[in-house]
């Protein structure tokens, strides 16, 4: 097994060097790496007590930012390195206050795992929800530095529940403990005889109930929704686009629109207004003496959308018709009435939220008029809104648990 794993990561790699003649993110992955052990070299300090947080992209960075933040305020004598898997995490936090070294994680052969952590010498180890690789957990083992998943959720599909899983199984037996999302993980790993378990909580729920308190402001999205209820298109993909488009034109109630779509190339941005018949404007043509003439607004920047939600009344989110449903738990900290695709299982927050009737799930453009038209009536707005809210505050708290337990 050992064997077909090495052979997966060598293909993998191999790809991914193809498609980076042509593919920019995949040309950002292989660049990347080349480089680390040089930063490493270059940067650390022999008198390091360094901590190692490793999260595969963007969200599982948000994740474990609590515990890094706390781990800055109240053991400032630790270093903190992050280290990404993929460029989309890399990239937009490479320059991040909260670690003193950020990198790439090489590839996951033994020659780079016992490199790799006989460079860093972390005295201990977070991986952050998921990203199992083997050999970097076998080399922590050995050297018996301590292991932490954070904020892990684990599904029946999963390989470590099935009979022929273990290889996977051995991989989570170097982990010195775990802290767990929800019951239903703990009672997985239970069943494999894993029983080094606590369930925190989702991390993420401090992270954004935090940044809740004291949001960006953005002046010109207050100017746009002022006076009338605003739905706003998160992280949209195109099935979203098509319905929130087809609504539009459709519906005679009285909306504002924010469409934020995941790709703001020019391309996809001319895409979505050749779906709009009219009245919008271009976050970056907009003013404050021109944004009340338009009832749509697309935005055409990043690093937003997360302050948007404080000002907006119902979000759609996107992912959900393609199985990558993005952050739902930033509007829900704002109070939102939230709205997002079938395809949500390997979600948890999302059952949990629509079983608060805090959020719903949709197939279809009917759906969405449904759930918009509930929605409008007396006080079922305000009720969804509130119990969006009450579930992020009724969640915080996992990073309290998590430190109580480790420092």
């Amino acid at each position: 097994m050992v064997i077909l794993y090495q052979f997966s990561i060598f293909l993998y790699t191999q790809l991914l060097r193809i498609a980076s003649l042509f593919n920019p993110k995949a040309k950002q992955w292989i660049e990347g790496r080349k480089n680390t052990f040089a930063y490493l070299d270059e940067n650390l300090s022999s008198s390091d007590e360094l901590i190692w947080f490793h999260c595969a992209s963007l969200g599982e960075f948000e994740q474990g930012k609590p515990l890094m933040e706390r781990l800055k305020k109240e053991q400032p004598h630790y270093k903190i390195l992050v280290t990404f898997f993929s460029p989309s995490g890399y990239e937009l936090r490479k320059n991040t206050d909260f670690a003193d070294y950020v990198c790439y994680l090489p590839v996951d052969t033994k020659t780079n795992a016992i490199q790799f952590i006989h460079k860093i010498q972390p005295k201990k180890v977070f991986f952050i929800k998921y990203e199992f690789w083997n050999f970097y957990l076998q080399e922590l083992k050995q050297q018996q530095i301590p292991t932490y998943l954070i904020a892990g959720v684990f599904r029946p599909s999963q390989l470590f529940f099935k009979p022929y899983g273990c290889f996977h199984r051995k991989m989570l037996s170097c982990f010195t403990h775990f802290f767990l999302q929800n019951a239903i993980s703990e009672k997985l790993l239970h069943q494999i005889n894993i029983e080094n378990t606590t369930v925190s909580g989702d991390t993420r729920i401090d992270n954004v109930f935090e940044n809740s308190l004291n949001p960006k402001k953005i002046p010109l999205i207050e100017k746009f929704t002022t006076n009338k209820k605003t739905i706003v298109l998160g992280s949209s993909w195109q099935n979203e686009e098509e319905i929130i488009s087809n609504y539009i034109s459709s519906t005679n109630k009285e909306f504002n629109y924010i469409i934020a779509p995941h790709d703001i190339s020019k391309a996809h941005i001319k895409k979505i207004e050749s779906l709009l018949k009219n009245n919008y404007v271009l976050y970056s043509n907009a003013t404050l003496e021109n944004v009340q003439k338009f009832n749509i607004l697309i935005i055409d920047n990043i690093g937003i959308l997360a302050s948007i939600y404080q000002y907006t009344d119902i979000a759609f989110v996107g992912g959900g018709f393609s199985g990558s449903l993005h952050n739902i738990l930033e509007p829900a900290s704002f109070g939102n009435a939230i709205l997002f695709g079938p395809k949500h299982k390997k979600f948890h927050e999302a059952a949990e939220l629509i079983s608060v009737k805090g959020a719903f799930s949709i197939d279809s453009l009917d759906d969405f008029i449904a759930i918009v038209n509930h929605l409008s009536i007396e006080n079922q707005l305000e009720q969804t809104c509130n119990a969006s809210k009450k579930y992020i505050e009724d969640g915080i708290g996992s990073t309290d648990k998590i430190w109580k337990i480790l420092f």
